[in-house]
């Protein structure tokens, strides 16, 4: 795409953009929503394996997201230093989905749980291989405060549409591909398909622009530990990592929740419709918010939203109306809107004052660190909660003990709204308003003014 001559984006780039974390997101999704049930329930592996499957995967993937962002700050091909990775890491991502959801001919738990960490795995890389670059160029083509906001209000929208086609559509292909291990495979040929599509079309409306490539020559711990001393990142990626444990342990435990507690299992799907549907409805109404107020308490309010929805599902009975619960999903979910969209967008302002202090541009480097980060918490926090799980003696497709239930309550809803709370409280000492930004940006553009072609 020709880059725009101002800081706006037109609608059309911003849409089709958002198709990128679309796909990640369904792909994520299904991961967290429905992989670990599929992995206990059909797959019959151990819920402590099964945690451990992603954690497994995760942790070395992890470890290859700044090591990413890195390679994409330093790559100098003619099409671009990022847009490139789209073309690159799309059909390995489909592929290695579609296997997640096969069985294998074995009674051995050892030999499932090879097979699905090491596809785990190239599942986990492939997204590293695309995320990381696609998430760098947000600072590059969106530079205003505000306008950051929007693309991260479109980028959101797509990834909550790509959750909502995982819930809505996994369950139902299966079921039309016969059930059972056949209809799980069949499934994710289906959704592999989908995960590679949309990347060539990202690839062609996304932009680098012209002269913000300032690449740094310090070795690469070095610059690690750089990023650890820059307070507003630490700050940010404090109440970021936060959330993104608590929505990952409560994804995990949703399913369990409404099977073993509620008695509910078919009610899943629509409480998670309505809770999804609420977060697109909130993207637009915080990105309005967010022109007169400052993007930390923006946070702070989704939080309190979302702190209160956590505990409605503590309280919540088997006796209860259904209706009571679809309307505390939907009020949680305006309140994540907020809490996953604002920590994008405050990334970006993070990026700018980094290359006031340094000199360089290290999209690539802030935003692998902050995936490094979120995959570690969230893959520990899913694996810890199926353990405590299978301590509480679960038993795959049977009615559970007291003990269990109580386990599985307090993981999808105690424990996720202290982490919400936590990052909160981090959220009220961000020290990156909209004035200090607007300073930095007129600093950085009399020093680019000034510096030689």
């Amino acid at each position: 795409m020709k880059q725009p001559a101002g800081d706006a984006l037109p609608f059309r780039t911003k849409a089709i953009y958002a198709l990128g974390d679309h796909t990640v997101n369904l792909g994520l999704s299904a991961m967290l929503f429905l992989f670990p049930v599929f992995l206990t329930d059909t797959a019959m592996l151990r819920p402590a394996l099964a945690g451990l499957v992603p954690l497994v995967a995760r942790w070395i993937d992890a470890f290859a997201d700044p090591a990413m962002g890195r390679l994409s700050d330093a790559t100098q091909w003619r099409a671009g230093r990022r847009r490139p990775y789209f073309l690159i890491g799309a059909i390995p991502l489909g592929v290695s989905f579609a296997l997640l959801w096969t069985t294998i001919d074995s009674e051995s738990q050892q030999a499932k749980f090879a097979y699905y960490a090491g596809i785990y795995l190239v599942f986990a890389l492939s997204t590293t291989v695309l995320s990381v670059p696609y998430l760098a160029l947000i600072p590059e083509m969106a530079t205003s405060y505000q306008e950051r906001t929007s693309v991260n209000a479109f980028r959101g929208a797509g990834a909550i549409l790509g959750t909502l086609l995982a819930i809505a559509l996994m369950r139902p292909l299966t079921e039309l591909f016969g059930g059972g291990t056949g209809g799980y495979a069949a499934a994710g040929i289906v959704l592999g398909l989908w995960l590679i599509v949309p990347w060539p079309f990202v690839y062609r409306a996304s932009f680098e622009r012209a002269g913000f490539r300032r690449e740094s020559h310090e070795p690469f711990l070095r610059s690690i530990a750089s990023l650890a001393k820059h307070d507003a990142y630490l700050r940010l990626t404090g109440l970021f990592l936060l959330g993104r444990v608590a929505i990952d342990l409560a994804s995990t435990m949703f399913i369990y929740y409404f099977t073993y507690w509620l008695g509910r299992p078919d009610d899943f799907m629509i409480t998670m419709g309505l809770f999804l549907a609420s977060v697109v409805l909130g993207l637009p109404l915080w990105n309005a918010i967010s022109r007169h107020v400052e993007k930390r308490m923006i946070y702070v309010l989704g939080a309190i939203s979302w702190v209160g929805s956590q505990l409605f599902l503590l309280a919540a009975t088997p006796e209860w109306p259904r209706v009571w619960i679809f309307v505390g999903a939907s009020i949680g979910g305006i309140g994540y809107a907020a809490a996953d969209m604002i920590p994008w967008s405050m990334l970006g302002e993070v990026v700018d004052e980094d290359e006031l202090r340094s000199g360089h541009r290290r999209e690539g480097l802030y935003f692998g660190l902050f995936t490094f980060l979120r995959k570690l918490g969230g893959a520990t926090a899913v694996a810890l909660g199926l353990f405590v799980l299978e301590l509480s003696g679960y038993v795959a497709n049977q009615p559970q003990s007291q003990l269990t239930v109580t386990a599985i309550r307090a993981l999808t809803a105690v424990v996720p709204a202290v982490f919400v709370a936590l990052g909160a409280w981090v959220a009220l000492s961000y020290p990156l308003t909209r004035a200090r930004h607007d300073e930095i940006l007129a600093e950085l553009a009399q020093r680019r003014a000034a510096a030689p072609s």
